[in-house]
């Protein structure tokens, strides 16, 4: 067995060395950057687990070969959150639409623009003035402490302000920046390597990643590391109403921010300069992969939310990529979990940013209509970054009439099943929930890491079980018997025992794994944690999703005259006619705190002249469907299409069915009971500020552990904010709505009540 361990170290070494040889020297990569990392990354494993077979010449010996596994772990104040993408500055416009339809008409949105940084993301906490932890990134909740590391960073403060003449820091004060070696430190590192006779470092993104998790802090302090800063994570004290203030107020405690960040009255201002940006990106000092748009305004960015990951007030805007022109030679066609269907464009390979690239996605079969894309035609490929290479169109003028037309096909390729297209929607659909091919992919992933992570069902298991007619669906698994499966080629009696007791052992994963395995489009993991912090069991979601569809049909029997009888040329009535059409996306969200509904319907609904008893009808039913959905709508974090988006699932019958089948089998479909000490707060909602005299998360639990609620905005539905010393921003607030603002003493007092 060592004999084996250490042959395979040497062979991946070997390995390494030659793609290092190919990618550097020859500029002829031979894999691409994704299985570079897997291989180094094997290496690494294997290197920890024997440390005895550690070669002098190790490739990892260039990208921290100390790196540990096992870093404690920090929990972020708050969510660290990713950026949804623009590529075009149709996408930017598309972006700023779609926040104003949620903001009070007439809104004007002023902006930040400031480089991308294509670096490390950290988070780091000040106490008192003082660096107190410092983490990574991590899966946007948690993250490993590198505290250590992060302090031999010379452009980052140890103490703030840096200069004392700036006034007071906050006590408590949570950043967000970016670690990242500029172009010159990273040139000046591979120039020492060069004279150590060492291969040079890959990438300067990854090589900072690796300098940051060094075991021993001092290999850290010896990499010349910078640190930028740009965000406010989190704070007591610091009363700040714009990103641009933000900027400012970072620059002034002492910290090293992008000097090239810039403010905008407006986003034509902005757009005017993004033709510059791309034209210098190459004479920054560090490397850049787009820029950043945000709100200016705080208050709207806040009010605007988030969908998914993605603060609905910033965007990442990523520069054109690599294209290149190649032969489309086939489409073949997939079927995901959903049904849908996806052309996939088969080239000519074609070397493109790095990588061969043999095919492309054509998105759907409107897009390829609309781009006129033919079989046989030269077109033109694009691949930007980690996106999958996408075809942006014909080379229309090389066609020499030999080129055929692209056509949805009549029938799902897999099921022979009818094809549909929803009205209103650019996708094919296979609406057959038994399609072999939909099963097998939603199997895929119900099974795998992340998921149910059910051992030894890997695509091929998958794929012998539906063939042999024992599972058509995920519930399945979970009736699955030794006797049939030992019947199957290769299911020898050892793969079928460890087989049935992964799937007995996954009956037990928690709700929130359960939930984040059903595949429900934009349902991860830290979505379906909200759910469950929020619904008990399975049950309580599908009597949620039963109710806002019975909500739905009577709005829409409500609704059926007047959008029936609107007038079609008034372009005015047509948005308010599609608004009453979508009222869980488009109008609960705006109504869900309106005490004045029926005025407000009156003023909105004025283009459509209707009656007095037509608009009292709406608003009633209007109120029913807000009341049925408030618990959804609520949870902070979950924008209204993901709102329809769960309850499109838990509200479709085949699902439906399918769950109950789950339930019977004994999966698990309720939630952790929290430890609780009472419930004399229950029903009650706090948001804590300033400084406490002990860390918030210890309140936060002790409110929790007696029914209450704790959350990091003030709202009309807070009932309590709990004020230490140096409040920030959110007294203020509470007291402009008339939420009851109290000290510890006064909550004590209620806990004792």
């Amino acid at each position: 067995m060592d004999r084996d361990i250490a042959t395979r170290i040497a062979e991946l070494s070997q390995q390494l060395h030659l793609h290092i040889y190919q990618y550097h020297v020859r500029s002829e990569p031979l894999i691409t950057d994704a299985e570079y990392d897997r291989l180094i990354q094997e290496l690494l494993a294997l290197e920890a687990e024997h440390p005895q077979y550690l070669r002098d010449d190790s490739p990892t010996q260039r990208v921290g070969s100390d790196l540990s596994g096992d870093f404690s772990k920090l929990r972020h104040p708050a969510p660290i959150l990713s950026l949804a993408n623009a590529f075009d500055e149709a996408d930017l416009l598309a972006w700023e639409e779609r926040n104003l339809r949620l903001l009070p008409a007439g809104t004007q949105l002023s902006y930040i623009l400031q480089p991308k940084l294509d670096g490390l993301s950290i988070v780091i906490t000040y106490e008192n003035g003082s660096l107190a932890r410092a983490a990574t990134r991590g899966n946007g909740e948690t993250g490993d402490d590198v505290t250590a590391n992060v302090k031999t960073i010379r452009s980052l403060p140890l103490r703030i302000p840096v200069d004392s003449s700036s006034g007071d820091a906050p006590d408590w004060l949570v950043v967000r920046g970016e670690i990242l070696f500029h172009k010159s430190d990273f040139l000046a590192l591979n120039e020492e390597q060069e004279a150590q006779g060492l291969p040079a470092y890959i990438n300067a993104r990854n090589t900072a990643s690796g300098s940051l998790k060094q075991k021993d802090s001092r290999e850290t302090a010896k990499r010349k590391l910078t640190a930028y800063i740009y965000a406010i994570v989190d704070s007591d004290g610091a009363q700040i109403a714009s990103e641009w203030e933000t900027v400012k107020t970072l620059r002034r405690l002492g910290f090293n921010v992008i000097s090239d960040a810039a403010r905008y009255e407006n986003l034509d201002a902005a757009r005017k300069v993004l033709p510059d940006w791309e034209a210098r990106r190459d004479t920054l000092p560090f490397e850049i992969d787009g820029l950043v748009l945000k709100v200016d305004d705080l208050a709207l960015a806040r009010e605007l939310g988030v969908v998914g990951k993605d603060p609905r007030g910033a965007i990442a805007y990523k520069f054109p990529a690599e294209e290149a022109t190649t032969t489309l030679l086939d489409v073949t066609i997939g079927v995901g979990r959903t049904g849908k269907l996806t052309p996939t464009a088969q080239l000519e390979p074609v070397f493109i940013s790095g990588v061969t690239v043999s095919s492309a996605s054509l998105h759907n079969y409107d897009q390829v209509k609309a781009l006129d894309i033919r079989l046989g035609d030269r077109i033109i490929v694009k691949r930007s970054g980690d996106v999958i290479p996408y075809v942006i169109g014909p080379v229309a003028a090389a066609r020499d009439g030999s080129e055929r037309p692209i056509t949805p096909p009549d029938r799902c390729p897999f099921c022979e099943s009818q094809l549909l297209q929803p009205k209103g929607a650019v996708d094919w659909f296979c609406g057959n929930a038994s399609c072999p091919e939909r099963v097998g992919r939603a199997l895929e992933f119900f099974v795998s890491r992340g998921a149910m992570d059910i051992e030894g069902m890997g695509p091929q298991t998958i794929n012998a079980l539906i063939e042999a007619g024992l599972i058509d669906d995920i519930a399945d698994i979970f009736t699955l018997k030794a006797e049939p499966l030992l019947a199957l080629e290769g299911f020898a009696e050892k793969k079928v025992d460890n087989l049935l007791r992964s799937i007995t052992m996954a009956k037990e994963r928690s709700f929130a794994q359960v939930l984040t395995s059903l595949g429900i489009d934009g349902v991860g993991s830290t979505v379906a944690t909200l759910l469950t912090d929020n619904f008990a069991s399975m049950q309580e979601l599908l009597e949620a999703a039963e109710a806002i569809r019975a909500a739905e049909a009577e709005f829409a029997r409500v609704v059926e005259p007047i959008v029936a009888a609107a007038d079609s040329d008034n372009p005015e009535s047509d948005r308010q006619i599609a608004r009453l059409q979508q009222p869980t996306t488009d109008l609960v969200p705006q109504y869900l705190d309106a005490a004045d509904l029926n005025q407000r319907m009156t003023r909105r609904l004025k283009p459509l002249q209707l009656s007095a008893d037509e608009i009292a009808g709406i608003s009633q039913s209007l109120a029913s469907l807000i009341a049925v959905s408030r618990r959804l709508h609520t949870i902070e974090g979950l924008g209204p299409v993901l709102v329809e988006n769960i309850v499109d699932f838990f509200s479709d019958a085949h699902n439906r069915s399918v769950l109950a089948k789950m339930l019977a089998t004994g999966v698990n479909m309720r939630a952790e009971e929290k430890a609780q000490a009472g419930d004399v707060l229950a029903g009650k909602t706090f948001v804590l500020t300033g400084t406490m005299s002990q860390p918030r998360g210890a309140l936060k639990t002790l409110i929790e552990a007696n029914g209450g609620k704790v959350t990091g905005n003030v709202s009309k539905r807070s009932n309590y904010v709990v004020a230490g010393e140096s409040p920030g921003s959110k007294v203020e607030k509470a007291a402009k709505l008339g939420v009851p603002i109290i000290d510890e003493d006064a909550l004590r007092m209620l806990l004792n009540d």
